[in-house]
């Protein structure tokens, strides 16, 4: 709660009432003397006030006799007024010390917030790079594929295209042997590459 320094303000001033009602009793009297010396007539041709002495010194008696007794109620007042001062003090720097730890608590919470907050967009950064790189690293492992089955396409068909040639070579001949039955057979082959060879020396009935 927060304390209201106007109260404590308030409060000190009604010390000073105190002090001064308890005081007030010796000044009473001495301004009692002082009115009577004050307003006291003349003595008959002379200029000199005509008071009843007794009665004045009566009245400074009392406000002696009077006096310690408010001197020693005056500074019992003063030593409780500071008491009180320093109390309502310690209470306001308590307050105050509160105050600054509660904010302490709200600085430290943002900061862990902050701190979090940071922690989170590293992480889904970091996440974001890592999916680039698979993705990246799954592209190049597919395109390598793809280039290998290619090459192996490529290579199927050239041998394809080989195997037809041997085989409409090979027809040929079988053609040309039927028009030609008195003409020596003449055995060929061909190797890998296409090109075709002719072996002479194998020869068949004529």
């Amino acid at each position: 709660m927060k304390p209201d320094f106007d109260d404590f303000d308030d409060d000190t001033g009604s010390y000073d009432r105190g002090v001064n009602e308890q005081i007030g009793d010796s000044g009473v009297l001495l301004r009692r003397a002082i009115d009577i010396i004050a307003t006291a007539p003349n003595m008959p041709l002379s200029s000199t006030p005509r008071i009843d002495r007794d009665e004045i010194i009566e009245i400074l008696e009392e406000a002696l006799h009077r006096l310690p007794d408010e001197l020693r109620q005056a500074r019992w007042m003063m030593k409780e007024r500071d008491e009180f001062i320093a109390r309502t003090r310690r209470e306001a720097d308590e307050v105050i010390e509160a105050a600054k730890v509660q904010a302490e608590r709200f600085v430290q919470r943002a900061e862990v917030v902050r701190a979090a907050e940071q922690r989170a967009r590293q992480i889904a950064e970091a996440a974001d790079d890592d999916a680039r790189r698979v993705k990246n690293e799954m592209e190049d492992f597919l395109d390598q594929r793809l280039a290998s089955f290619e090459i192996l396409l490529d290579k199927l068909v050239k041998t394809v295209a080989t195997g037809r040639r041997r085989l409409s070579i090979g027809e040929r001949q079988d053609e040309g042997s039927l028009s030609l039955n008195d003409e020596p057979i003449v055995e060929s082959y061909s190797d890998d590459s296409g090109a075709i060879f002719f072996d002479q020396d194998n020869t068949s009935g004529r």
